[in-house]
C-alpha cells in the first residue's frame, strides 16, 4: 500500500478517501510530501480547527476537504454514506483488504467497472 501511495504521490495523481483508518492516516501522511491534488471526505461534520498537517495544502490550493455530514462523530451510517460519495466521485478505485463479510464489499461489486486493482 505504502509503494502505492508513493507512486501516486510521484505521478501526481489525484487522490480522494476518507483517510479515517490507521492505514489510509498513513497513505495521507506519504501523499502529503508531494505536491499532487488530495481529497479529503468527511463522514462527520467540518473541522472546526484545521488539523495543522493540513493547513500548507490548503494553503497551496492542492487538498479539499468535503463534508458529506452534519454529525460530530463518524457512525457506520456516515461512513457509508462518505463511501459512497467517494466511489461516486471517483474514476478508478482501490479497496484494500476487502472480503465478503466487508461493509465495503457491495461497493466493491457495484463500481468494479472502476477498480484499478484490489490488494
Amino acid at each position: 500500500m505504502y509503494d502505492w501511495a508513493t507512486e501516486m504521490r510521484n505521478r501526481g495523481e489525484c487522490v480522494v478517501s476518507g483517510f479515517s483508518s490507521k492505514l489510509e492516516q498513513d497513505v495521507l501522511h506519504f501523499l502529503l510530501k508531494g505536491s499532487q491534488p488530495i481529497i479529503i471526505v468527511l463522514a462527520r461534520k467540518m473541522y472546526k480547527v484545521i488539523p495543522d498537517e493540513l493547513k500548507e495544502p490548503l494553503a497551496q490550493n492542492r487538498l479539499l476537504i468535503i463534508s458529506v455530514s452534519t454529525a460530530i462523530r463518524q457512525s457506520k451510517m456516515t461512513a457509508m454514506t462518505r463511501n459512497r460519495y467517494v466511489c461516486e466521485m471517483a474514476d478508478r478505485i482501490l479497496f484494500v483488504g476487502v472480503t465478503e463479510q466487508s461493509s465495503l464489499y457491495p461497493y466493491k461489486n457495484e463500481y468494479r467497472n472502476k477498480l484499478e486493482k484490489s490488494i
